[in-house]
């Protein structure tokens, strides 16, 4: 569902393109694929803009959802599976930039809002 690692070959389900958002950071060969639907949708219409938070504010955020993530994840006895079904791989001394961690830190807001999910 969700990972920032680096960049590798892989297939994926077949889906509409809307449902598919690719977070990518070039510069440091990582990205982000996102499948689900309407996470684009979110992102357009009910998160707050890039600017709103710091992009120190994303990446402290993001250590803390990554963490709490990959513990569903290892857990799909308490977790639900068909939400947590791959770790991420954040390394939390690696700067991303701002736009990979503002669309990763609204992935968490946006499973909140439509799984209604806690703590994210």
């Amino acid at each position: 569902m969700v990972a920032c690692k680096s960049i590798k070959e892989k297939s994926f389900p077949k889906v509409a393109s809307d449902d598919i958002v690719v977070i990518a950071n070039d510069s440091l060969e990582y990205e982000i694929i996102i499948i689900d639907q309407g996470f684009q949708t979110y992102l357009n219409s009910v998160a707050k803009p890039k600017w709103y938070y710091s992009k120190g504010y994303y990446h402290t955020k993001n250590k803390f959802y990554v963490t709490e993530w990959n513990i569903r994840v290892r857990n799909p006895q308490r977790y639900s599976p068909n939400i947590y079904e791959q770790q991420i791989d954040y390394d939390t001394n690696v700067d991303y930039g701002l736009e990979v961690d503002f669309k990763l830190y609204n992935y968490f807001k946006f499973l909140e809002y439509k799984y209604k999910v806690k703590p994210f």
